[in-house]
């Protein structure tokens, strides 16, 4: 069994394909009032965590609601896909703005679990949408990837095993 030490207080961005397990993972390792979700988000604001349409509103109020949690010294987690470089670059700036380290914790599961898990959800992800981001996590694990891009702590669980078995221990920074 794994432990991952995190900095407290830190960025955490938990990387991973719709349906990977990313808000369960929040939700057994992080306090509710410590994680932003862009589904949770989504639902406030339009009754449906689906909704694409306001996501641009939700990341909006995420990336605010960051600012001012890094600023009060909290760790934060985002939990979204974050597979996308560019997105991990503007979190990242802002973390090391304000001096607060960034951790990755990668839910990296097989294509296989993560294709039956999404078909096994109430709310489906179209299946090219949830391969692309499988692709984008699978970049993101290369050495030009998350490697390169400067957090503190990478953690990457490959099997629902492992990621189930890990543990979170924080230490006090400030």
């Amino acid at each position: 069994m794994a432990t991952v030490v995190l900095p407290d207080p830190s960025l955490v961005l938990l990387v991973g394909a719709a349906g990977s397990g990313k808000s369960t993972f929040a939700a057994r390792h992080f306090g509710a009032d410590e994680v932003l979700s862009s589904d949770a988000m989504r639902a406030r604001l339009s009754g449906d965590e689906a909704d694409q349409r306001v996501s641009r509103a939700a990341f909006a109020i995420i990336d605010d609601m960051l600012e001012r949690r890094m600023q009060a010294g909290l760790l934060t987690v985002i939990d979204a896909t974050n597979a996308d470089r560019r997105h991990r670059r503007s979190l990242l700036d802002r973390a090391e703005a304000v001096n607060v380290p960034a951790v990755a914790l990668v839910l990296a599961l097989p294509t296989r679990t993560v294709l039956e898990r999404n078909a096994g959800r109430t709310r489906r992800v179209d299946e090219q949408v949830v391969r692309r981001h499988l692709a984008r996590v699978r970049a993101a694990l290369l050495p030009e990837g998350l490697a390169a891009e400067g957090y503190a702590t990478i953690w990457v669980g490959r099997s629902p095993e492992e990621i189930d078995g890990v543990t979170i221990e924080r230490v006090r920074t400030r």
